[in-house]
Parts: C-alpha cells; structure tokens; sequence
C-alpha cells in the first residue's frame, strides 16, 4: 500500500457529504461535516482497517468498512484455531506474521533447493517427448550428440572407419525411435513389416549424404518375427539378417508397438549392429526392448499385454 498520502482530512469515500480522517496509514474512525476548517482531530482510537488511501478510495462507505472488519476478525479466529490445534504432527503451527498490503503464497520447494531432475538430464535415459517413452542407455552406449535426421539416438561408444567408405565413420549399432509416416497400417505387425525394408536401407544402405558405408546391401533373410510386450503395450518386431557389398554384414529391426497415451498412435523403434568385430551381442536388442518405459511411468497394460517378453 502507498504511504505517500499525509495525514489529514479528506472526503470519506463512502459519504460525500462527510470527511474522514485519513492517519498517514489508514483511514480512523473520525468524521466530520464536509468544509469544515482543518483541524486534528481527537486523540486516536483503534483504526478501522487498512483501506485504499483517499486518492484511490474504493468500497461503499460503512458497508465497505464492516466488511473490512468482519474479513479481519474472521482471518484472526481461523489463525488463532490453527495455532491452537497444532499441526499433523501434533508440534503447534507457526503463526504467520501479516505484512500491509502483501499477499503470502506458498513455495512449491524450499528456497535454495534446486528443481527436481528432469528425465532428460539422466545421462541413463534417452527420452523421446513425442512419443512419450523412454529407453535406456547401457553401459557402453551413448546418446546421440548429433544426427543428420534429428530423431531421438542411442549408439555405442567409439567408432570405427566404415567398410564401404573409409573417410566416414561407423558405429556398431544404433538405436532410433520415430513416429511412423504411415497412418492407414493400424496393427504393430503390418507396420514393422512394412518399415523394416526401410530400416535395413537405412542402416546398411545409402546415409543422409549419399554414401554407401557398407558397399550397400547385397541380401537379407528374416532372422526373427513375433509379438512382444513393449512398455506394457502389445507390440511386433521383424529382425533381418542382412548381407553388405563390404563388411560383415549385421542386423536390422523394426519394432513397432502403440503408445500408452492421448490417441494410442504407434510408435517405432529402429535398431541396428553390425556382425563385424567388436559389436554387442544381439541379446542387446531385447535388454533395451524390455527397459522402453512410457514417460512419466504411466503404464496401463493393453489387450495382449500377457504375451511374455523375450529373455533379457
């Protein structure tokens, strides 16, 4: 509240007719006749409550000034049962010392403390916001720092020259999720199927900047297909084993599976490793599989969600 107006007589804000003793502070409970010379007036009583100051006056006269009153009384009794009754720990509760004019509001932490963490920030955990999942980082992998098409990456540590293109550089495998572009194929498996030629071109084929890292792709063979639980939804995986021009070749994976929230849209997931020394172990493939949780941990099941995961 402004302290900028002096004491002195000024129109009761209520009343044109009268003028009201404004103390510097707060309006007291003195009234006169308005045009009356000025004068002070008698010794101070308890004030009626602190109001606008008379430059911005505001209520409806006496009404205004009961209401002030009551609010005030009213404040005073539920803090003074508060202090009596204690906390939920059965210590007595601090009263709250009131300020003029200012409004307490609650922290939502303690001062000083930092935020909770976000997802994000674990360097255990990729998240992908989109999708609203999250995969986890094994030892030995990374996330991505940069990719040419944006999308939510883990890789192994450590890179080796490409095969089919010394000048460029490879890793032994890599993990990417998506949202797919097809919309008219409605189940996991005829969405994996569909996707996993691409994922193969993808990984073994021509990159982002045309170069054909391993001499390109010579043939493959489907090596695996079955339904999987992914994040307590029931998802489909199609694995290929595929054949390079250089190289040892490796493996490709789509996995698609429908998300756990808003309209249950399906979700993809890419994985490749090569065969060539130095790769993990396919087994890789399923541990990072059966460690997908939704964002958040709001995991709600789905029909088929009883279909056992592959062992880790």
């Amino acid at each position: 509240m402004s302290m900028t107006t002096p004491p002195g007589w000024y129109p009761d804000p209520g009343t044109p007719l009268l003028e009201r003793w404004w103390d510097g502070t707060a309006w007291t409970g003195h009234t006169r006749a308005a045009g009356r010379s000025a004068e002070p007036p008698p010794a101070p009583t308890v004030p009626l409550g602190a109001v606008a100051p008379p430059d911005r006056p505001r209520g409806r006269g006496p009404v205004a000034v009961v209401a002030v009153v009551t609010a005030v009384l009213v404040t005073a009794l539920v803090a003074g049962v508060i202090v009596l009754n204690g906390g939920d720990d059965g210590e007595p509760a601090a009263a709250a010392t009131p300020t003029r004019g200012a409004t307490t509001t609650a922290p939502t932490r303690a001062p000083g403390t930092a935020p909770p963490p976000s997802p994000s920030d674990d360097p255990n955990v990729l998240v992908d916001q989109l999708n609203g999942i999250t995969l986890p980082v094994l030892p030995g992998w990374e996330k991505a720092q940069s990719k040419i098409d944006g999308l939510p990456t883990i890789q192994t540590r450590g890179t080796f020259d490409c095969p089919g293109d010394p000048g460029a550089f490879c890793h032994h495998a890599t993990v990417t999720t998506r949202t797919p572009t097809r919309t008219d194929l409605k189940t996991a498996e005829a969405l994996a199927r569909h996707d996993i030629a691409d994922a193969a071109e993808d990984a073994f084929g021509k990159d982002g900047l045309d170069r054909e890292r391993y001499g390109g792709l010579v043939s493959h063979r489907e090596a695996r297909s079955a339904s999987v639980v992914v994040a307590g939804r029931t998802g489909y995986l199609v694995r290929w084993s595929v054949r390079t021009g250089a190289g040892s070749g490796g493996y490709v994976e789509s996995l698609a599976f429908p998300s756990s929230v808003g309209s249950e849209s399906m979700i993809l997931v890419r994985f490749a490793v090569d065969a060539g020394t130095g790769a993990p172990p396919l087994a890789v493939l399923d541990r990072i599989t059966a460690g997908i949780r939704v964002l958040g941990g709001r995991e709600n099941g789905g029909v088929g969600s009883s279909v056992a995961p592959p062992a880790p």
